[in-house]
């Protein structure tokens, strides 16, 4: 399976007319850059148990940033992480209720930014370099 990602306007991503982006390198780099933005062992994110509460939460921001920011459903976000679409609806719903925390927002907007950046360069538009 190939999924497909155009940067998203507002919280939610369109489905259309998106660069391919292979899961495996998709699911890298929101591990990555959650791993870096919350201070993170990077394979922990991986790991096919829930982990320590930090780890957990990264995963669930990863979760959330596929879903939100690339516009994946929730079954395919799921799916990229190896998980049930139930487990990716919580994660979303734990997420949106941390941003109520200023620090937390402010490090899920930086996140945010990142991954529209990261797929703008990949799709080759020069306007997200």
């Amino acid at each position: 399976m190939q999924l497909e990602w155009q940067p998203a306007a507002g919280r939610r991503a369109e489905r259309a007319a998106r660069p391919a982006v292979d899961d495996e390198t998709m699911r890298q780099f929101l591990e990555a850059t959650v791993a870096g933005v919350f201070a993170l062992p990077v394979g922990e994110l991986s790991r096919p148990t829930r982990r320590q509460a930090p780890v957990a939460f990264g995963r669930q921001v990863a979760m959330y940033l596929a879903h939100v920011a690339l516009g994946l459903t929730l079954t395919e976000v799921g799916r990229l992480f190896g998980r049930d679409r139930t487990t990716a609806a919580h994660a979303c719903r734990v997420v949106e209720d941390r941003r109520d925390d200023p620090a937390i927002d402010a490090q899920l907007t930086a996140i945010e930014l990142a991954v529209a950046a990261w797929f703008g360069l990949v799709a080759g538009r020069p306007e997200a370099r």
